[in-house]
This record gives C-alpha cells, structure tokens and sequence, in this order.
C-alpha cells in the first residue's frame, strides 16, 4: 500500500522507521515542518523526521503551510492509499483530508489529552497510565474516530525522554496493525464530554517554587526533562532530583532539612524534594551539596 508520510519529532521519527521497514508499505513522500534554530547559536537543526526520509532516499517536502493549494494537489498526484500523522505540528485542511484516509497516530488515551503535549500533560498530571491512539482524522483537534489503541503504566521514575521511545515504539507497532487490518476495523465516536486538552509548552512554564507541593515540583521536573527543564524564580536550574519525601516535621517551604555529600534536601509547601544537581545562571552544572556550600548554606537556612 501506498503511504504519504506526516510527522516531525522523536516519536513521530520512530513510527517513520517501521513504517519504511513493513515489506507492505510504499512510502510514496514524506512531509515535515521547515528547520528551525536550535540552541544559543542558533544553529539550523533538520527535524528527525527529515533525516531518516533522506536517509531512505524518500522524496521531502517542508512546506510553511499546508494550507497552500499546491501542497493538496502534490499529495493528490501521487494517489496515496493512506495518510499516516503523528505529531506533526499542523491540522490537516480538508482538501488534504479528502484524499485519502487520514491515520494520526497519538500520544494518548483519547479523549483524553487533545493537543500538542499529550506525554508532558500525563506526567504533569502524576498519572498511573497513559498510552498511544490510532483514530481518523477530521478537521477538528484530535477528536476523529478511534481505531486502536494500547496502554502502558506510568512510573514515578519516568521521564518525558524515555517515555518519548516507549509510547513511539508503540504507536510504530500500532501504526502497522491499523494499516494491514484498516477494512476489517470499526471506528468507534469519541465522547467529547470526556475530552480534556494540552497546550503547547512554553520556557516559562518551567519556573517553579517550593510553595508548590513536592510531587508538583518533581511531576514538572519529569515532564519538562531536557526543555525547558525546570528552574526557581532566581534562575537556579534544578537538573536532578530524587522523588518527593515526606516530612515527619513540617517546615516552611524552601527550608533546607539535611545536606548529604552531594544532595540538598529541602520542605516544599507539602512534603520535601532531595535535590541533586543544579545549575546556577551562567555557570557550569554542579552538585546541590557544592551549590550551598558557596552560598554559606546549611541546615535550616532558606534555599536560593
């Protein structure tokens, strides 16, 4: 079966991957959003998406819309049998949505999580379980059919990058069911009173205080893993952290409790957070322990 191919992240990159490997698939064309500035240098980064496609000799586009009639037209040309997205960054138009069956592959238990950060939201949220969904697109957000889906159970110690793998490896695997059993399938309505929404993540969403409970803290460190990461109103960046503790005596929130080798621990508004490395503005990363000892800190003193 002929496939047009929409995705541009990790986790879209790794659906890409199995559907080239699938004996039954044609990748016909592969789009992607255009190269974005990365980093303090600004340095052009090609999405992953577009390297494996040009890594399998498989024609790319990255056009700034979809919304150009010359990008419907393309696809049409090229009479795909499916069109399988996942995390693409833009809604389909309807043009394009008429071609073809529309697959999008995403990143949660539907209706649960529509939106661009469905994996950030379950680990914000503290959930136990998230998973991938397979529906057919229409034109509203994420709020199609549903086709499939599986589920996986969410750990304390997960994070956002590893989680990024699992659910991709699965919605790779899934994605391949869905196409080779599409006739036999039934699509099931969402329920839209059931629906609940993400938004798009932004730098500022990672400043955090310890007027915030533990769990909030650690559950926004876990999300935010790598950008925009985690950090307090005075610029510190909190690069490591154990899970949330309970405090037999309560504290008052910033409040240093114990100091080990190299990790702080310190109340938050509930329970309290070992912190294990940091990095203050403009400085290299150190340990928490290295950190207070330059401020003169200890125990009892407030955390800043």
């Amino acid at each position: 079966m002929k496939i047009v191919f929409m995705g541009t992240p990790e986790y879209a990159d790794l659906i890409l991957k199995k559907l080239i490997e699938a004996e039954s698939m044609e990748i016909a064309a592969v789009y992607t959003q255009p190269d974005k500035p990365v980093g303090r240098k600004k340095v052009m980064t090609p999405p992953p998406v577009k390297i494996t496609a040009q890594n399998a000799g498989i024609e790319l586009f990255q056009p700034q819309t979809l919304r150009d009639e010359s990008v419907a037209a393309h696809i049409s040309s090229l009479d795909p049998d499916f069109i399988v997205v996942a995390a693409y960054g833009q809604l389909l138009p309807r043009s394009i949505l008429d071609i073809a069956p529309c697959i999008n592959l995403h990143a949660s238990l539907l209706p649960k999580y529509r939106g661009a950060s469905p994996i950030q939201q379950a680990l914000l949220n503290g959930d136990k379980e998230t998973g991938v969904t397979a529906m057919l697109m229409e034109e509203g957000l994420d709020s199609g059919p549903l086709l499939a889906w599986n589920v996986t159970p969410i750990t304390m110690k997960d994070r956002k990058n590893a989680l990024f793998v699992r659910l991709g490896e699965m919605a790779a695997r899934l994605s391949v069911e869905v196409l080779e059993s599409f006739g036999r399938l039934r699509a099931l309505p969402q329920c839209d009173a059931d629906a609940s929404y993400c938004k798009k993540i932004t730098k500022k969403d990672g400043e955090v205080t310890f007027y915030m409970s533990a769990e909030e803290i650690y559950n926004r460190f876990r999300a935010y893993e790598g950008w925009p990461g985690i950090h307090l109103p005075s610029g510190l960046k909190l690069l490591e952290l154990d899970p949330p503790l309970s405090l037999l005596k309560k504290k008052s929130p910033g409040t240093i409790v114990a100091v080990e080798d190299k990790s702080v621990t310190v109340a938050c508004k509930k329970g309290a957070l070992q912190i294990l490395r940091v990095q203050p503005p403009s400085k290299k990363p150190m340990d928490a322990a290295s950190y207070i000892r330059g401020k003169r800190l200890g125990v009892d003193d407030l955390f800043v």
